[in-house]
């Protein structure tokens, strides 16, 4: 028993017009400022209640934390 499978047409390596214009698009004018990773230590059972309750607001903790460290050190 033997299968055929179809596969598309070969890629050209061109862009595409409509891909360019929403990339164009998409620029603001604005640059964005870089963003930094933070990683710290948790004890486990402070992780578990943060994680918790993040899920039952249906937010991310990342989220809740940008926010927490916004409120202390205010926007720069």
């Amino acid at each position: 028993m033997t299968k055929k499978i179809s596969i598309g047409i070969k890629p050209t390596g061109k862009p595409t017009p409509a891909a360019d214009a929403w990339v164009e698009s998409r620029s603001n004018g604005n640059v964005p400022e870089l963003v930094k990773r933070l990683t710290i230590d948790l004890p486990e059972s402070l992780h578990r209640s943060i994680k918790a309750q993040c899920a039952m607001r249906g937010t991310k903790i990342a989220d809740e934390v940008r926010e927490l460290l916004l409120q202390k050190y205010g926007q720069s």
